[in-house]
């Protein structure tokens, strides 16, 4: 990541406040540095290094095109991650994880594409022609898909990734993406199992000063990963341009000799004439 993470920073967010010592994951243990009160003490450093690691490689999915699903459906992490995530126009799904989201996404697909439908029948009059009842009941569906399925409207394909906020409340998520083989980003905290995703972040997922704190670290990498995406299209279209001139360049000598050459000839046999 472009930034080196500030641990102190970290703390004044609260990262690293645990969960209580007798609700705590054994496999949490490396990721613990001591217990206060009765309650488990993250170590910030270690949280620092793995915020980096995830960074990393969000940064590499984002400048690759492809999308990272953000998810969280606790209350205190809902605003938060679809603020960050619209930021940097990534899918995100803040409300109930609707199940097979994964596992059956052509089916998601169809639900989506019933939104853009009656986007249809309204513009093009269509909705007006159907009966008071049943433009109540097409509005009624419009609302209660745009409520669940709205944020993920540009996705057109299963995401790369998915990032987790509390592995516990989206348990269900993350089994989906296991079956899929699709990599987990997540922030776990002392009560949770660690093995159940691929990139640990260990990190307080209650408070939302921590949640907004991570997710405003890993968002900027996926930022900076579509800003390089940008460049290198950039820098790709400018290298067209400058072939297209080479190539030019290089046919146009030839070209000039290709006429130059019979009026060299004339010359020459008009000075032999000359000289006869």
């Amino acid at each position: 990541m472009a930034n080196k993470i500030d641990v102190k920073e970290l703390l004044e967010a609260g990262v690293h406040f645990g969960h209580m010592t007798r609700k705590w994951d054994p496999n949490m243990a490396p990721y613990i540095y001591m217990e206060r009160n009765g309650i488990h003490i993250i170590n910030l450093y270690k949280t620092a290094a793995k915020i980096e690691e995830a960074g990393e490689a969000m940064k590499k999915i984002a400048a690759s095109g492809r999308k990272i699903l953000f998810v969280a459906t606790k209350k205190q992490a809902k605003d938060i991650v679809s603020e960050k995530a619209l930021a940097c126009n990534m899918p995100y799904i803040t409300e109930r994880w609707p199940g097979g989201m994964l596992t059956n996404f052509v089916t998601i697909r169809k639900a989506v594409k019933k939104m853009a439908t009656i986007d249809r029948m309204k513009k093009d009059g269509t909705f007006m022609t159907l009966s008071k009842k049943e433009r109540l009941q097409v509005d009624r569906l419009r609302a209660k898909l745009e409520k669940n399925l709205g944020s993920i409207a540009d996705m057109s394909r299963l995401p790369a990734a998915l990032f987790v906020v509390d592995i516990k409340a989206e348990h269900i998520a993350i089994k989906e993406a296991q079956k899929l083989n699709i990599p987990v980003f997540a922030m776990v905290d002392t009560n949770s199992d660690p093995r159940e995703v691929d990139y640990v972040i260990p990190a307080n997922d209650d408070a939302s000063k921590s949640i907004d704190k991570i997710l405003t670290l890993v968002t900027d990498a996926v930022k900076d990963g579509l800003a390089n995406r940008t460049s290198e299209k950039e820098g790709d279209d400018t290298a067209e341009v400058e072939t297209a001139e080479v190539v030019e360049a290089v046919a146009a000598p030839e070209a000039a000799v290709v006429e130059e050459t019979p009026v060299a000839e004339v010359e020459a046999t008009e000075e032999t004439k000359s000289e006869e």
